[in-house]
C-alpha cells in the first residue's frame, strides 16, 4: 500500500503536466478551425496546469528530470504551437495589400516562426542560471495569453481595412524578439508582503486594475503593461 501511494504521488505532477499538454493540443486544434474562444480558454487552462505542476512536485518532493523535460515539451505546444495556430488562422482573415496578393497563400505559415522562438525561449530558460529570481525575455505563457486575448478581443479591428498582413507579420516578429531578448522581466513571486521588497510588483498589480475594465482584451493590455514596466525597471537599474 505505501508503495502504491508513493507511486501515485510520484506521477501526480507529470499527470498535471500532461493535462497542460492536452490543453495545448485542443487549443491548437480549435485554432485551426477559427474557434478563438476555445483556443484562448484552453491556453488559460493550460497555464493553470503549468502553474500547479511544479508547485505540486515541490510540495510532494518528487521533482524529476523527466518532469522538467515533459514540462518544456508541454509548454512548447500550449504556449508556442497553439498561439502560432491562432495567428495562422488570423493570417487567412486579415486584409492583404495588393502587393502581397501573390504570396497570400504562403504568409499564414510564417506564424509558426513564433513557435520556433517559443521553443528557443524555453530552452534558454532551462539552461540560464540567471532566471531563478527573474525572467530574461518575455515568458512564453505571457506571449500566448497576449495573442489569444488580442485576437479574441480585437478581432473586428484586426480584420478591418485599418489593419493588414504586413502589420500582423511585423507585430509577430516584435514579440518573437521579446521572447529571446536580454531584457529582464519582472517575476511575480512574493516571498513576503513587504512594500519595500515588493514595490515593483505592487505597482504592476495596481496598474493592472483599470486594465481589467477592457474585458476580453484585458489580458493583452496587462501583458503590454508588464513588458513596459519591466523595460522601465531595467533602465532604472542600469542608471544606478
Amino acid at each position: 500500500m505505501p508503495n502504491t501511494l508513493y507511486s501515485m504521488k510520484k506521477h501526480l505532477p507529470n499527470t498535471i503536466t500532461c493535462c497542460n499538454l492536452i490543453c495545448g493540443c485542443i487549443a491548437t486544434g480549435t485554432a485551426f478551425y477559427g474557434n478563438y474562444q476555445w483556443a484562448i480558454l484552453m491556453i488559460v487552462l493550460g497555464a493553470v496546469f503549468d502553474f500547479f505542476d511544479g508547485m505540486v512536485a515541490r510540495l510532494l518532493s518528487v521533482s524529476s528530470s523527466i518532469g522538467k523535460e515533459l514540462d518544456s515539451l508541454a509548454d512548447v505546444v500550449t504556449f508556442g504551437v497553439a498561439p502560432s495556430s491562432i495567428l495562422f488562422f488570423l493570417f487567412h482573415e486579415v486584409h492583404y495589400p495588393e502587393l502581397l496578393i501573390p504570396i497570400k497563400h504562403l504568409l499564414p505559415y510564417t506564424a509558426f516562426i513564433m513557435a520556433a522562438f517559443s521553443a528557443l525561449r524555453l530552452a534558454k530558460f532551462n539552461l540560464d542560471e540567471r532566471q531563478h529570481q527573474q525572467f530574461i525575455g518575455l515568458p512564453t505563457p505571457a506571449n500566448a495569453l497576449f495573442w489569444g486575448s488580442l485576437v479574441l478581443g480585437q478581432h473586428t479591428f484586426l480584420t478591418s481595412l485599418k489593419f493588414n498582413a504586413v502589420f500582423l507579420f511585423l507585430f509577430m516578429l516584435l514579440f518573437c524578439m521579446l521572447l529571446v531578448c536580454e531584457i529582464p522581466m519582472l517575476a511575480l513571486k512574493f516571498k513576503n508582503l513587504s512594500w519595500k521588497e515588493n514595490k515593483q510588483r505592487y505597482i504592476f498589480l495596481i496598474g493592472c486594475l483599470p486594465l481589467l475594465l477592457l474585458g476580453v482584451s484585458s489580458l493583452a493590455a496587462i501583458i503590454v503593461w508588464y513588458i513596459t514596466i519591466s523595460i522601465i525597471l531595467q533602465k532604472k537599474f542600469n542608471t544606478l
